[in-house]
């Protein structure tokens, strides 16, 4: 019997570390700084939509999951109750304007709110692929 609890304890004790390890390595692993993190591609954006439109399995591929900088007249900025989303449109679909959306990072908020739109910019941030009208940009900065 004495053998028994000895197994059993020795059994939690590991589960409890690696349980620990788990929580401190993989839980509560630090988040990225998009806005300090450098791009990996910087093209105009009609240059990005038109890859993603034209050849959509490739540019998901080149694009999707990395940092990439935009260039380009921004067309409109879009305020919703919690975030601020920048649009540089390139054509008129059945559900409004298509192009690329850009949600931005909340302290960029007061600042493309100010912007005068239309208006040359270059934006920066993680590009999250293709859902057929518009090429999705999340966590954007401006990069000057």
């Amino acid at each position: 019997m004495k053998k028994a609890f000895k197994i059993i304890g020795i059994i939690a004790a590991v589960g409890l570390i690696a349980g620990f390890l788990v929580y401190q390595f993989v839980y509560n692993k630090p988040h990225p700084d998009y806005e300090k993190e450098e791009a990996v591609y910087t093209l105009p954006a009609k240059k990005l939509y038109q890859e993603f439109k034209n050849q959509t399995d490739s540019a998901n591929e080149k694009y999707s999951g990395k940092i990439i900088a935009v260039t380009g007249k921004l067309d409109k900025v879009v305020n919703t109750d919690s975030l601020t989303i920048g649009v540089f449109a390139f054509s008129s679909g059945m559900f409004g304007e298509e192009g690329i959306r850009c949600t931005m990072l909340p302290e960029y908020t007061k600042k493309a709110k100010a912007l005068n739109t239309p208006t040359n910019i270059k934006i920066k941030g993680l590009c999250s692929g293709f859902n057929d009208p518009d090429v999705i940009m999340e966590h954007c900065s401006f990069n000057q």
